[in-house]
Parts: C-alpha cells; sequence; structure tokens
C-alpha cells in the first residue's frame, strides 16, 4: 500500500515537497515512480527512482525543477518540486513496480491515492 501526501496550494514560483510512504517490508526492492494527471488529460510520467536510489530519471518538463529521492530505511519515496508552474497543477501518484525503471503508467504494479498540487499564477 502507498500513501502519498504533501500536496497544496502554493504560487508560482514556489515549492512543495511530496512524500509516499509504502507499508511492507521489501520496499527497497521496488522501483518507484511518480505520475501526475491534470484534470480532462491523460495520466503522465513525471520521474522515477531505482531501488537503490542510484538512478533517476525525469520527463524534460520537470527536469531541472524536480528532484526524486528515496529512503528506503522509512519506506519513502519524496518529490522536491521547486520553481514551480501553473501548468505543474496535477493530482500526483507514487507508484512501485518490480523490475527496471519505466515511464510508462501500464508498468507498474501499486498506485498511491493521490495528492492534488494547484499552482496559482
Amino acid at each position: 500500500q502507498l500513501q502519498a501526501s504533501g500536496g497544496g496550494l502554493v504560487q508560482a514560483g514556489g515549492s512543495l515537497r511530496l512524500s509516499c510512504v509504502a507499508s511492507g517490508r521489501t520496499f527497497s526492492r521496488y522501483v518507484m515512480g511518480w505520475f501526475r494527471q491534470a484534470s480532462g488529460k491523460e495520466r503522465e510520467f513525471v520521474a522515477v527512482i531505482s531501488w537503490s536510489g542510484s538512478t533517476t530519471y525525469y520527463a524534460d518538463s520537470v527536469l531541472g525543477r524536480f528532484t526524486i529521492s528515496r529512503d528506503n530505511a522509512k519506506n519513502t519515496v519524496y518529490l522536491q518540486m521547486n520553481s514551480l508552474k501553473p501548468e505543474d497543477t496535477a493530482v500526483y501518484y507514487c507508484a512501485a513496480r518490480s523490475g527496471g525503471s519505466s515511464t510508462y503508467v501500464r508498468e507498474y504494479d501499486y498506485w498511491g491515492q493521490g495528492t492534488q498540487v494547484t499552482v496559482s499564477s
């Protein structure tokens, strides 16, 4: 089970940090990803981190502004979001998958409930 939190309302240029806590003792074996879904749009990839945390990959739209990290001792993955823009407004989801890193929604096995991020202009 994945539980995401940390969303909220922020002005453009501001920052938020999302957290996703996983239950279970095998968290460190899973690749973790963040996705987002804006109203009326399909869910899209944001960032992914390998099980060890040594490899990360970002969507072009967030590269240089967002940072994904994980703490396996706390079963938690984070998404630090800086320089937020109105177009970042969406529900953000964390997800987990076994195997290698992936940017595809369909390849993730477990999903959190989502947390709303709203960026005002």
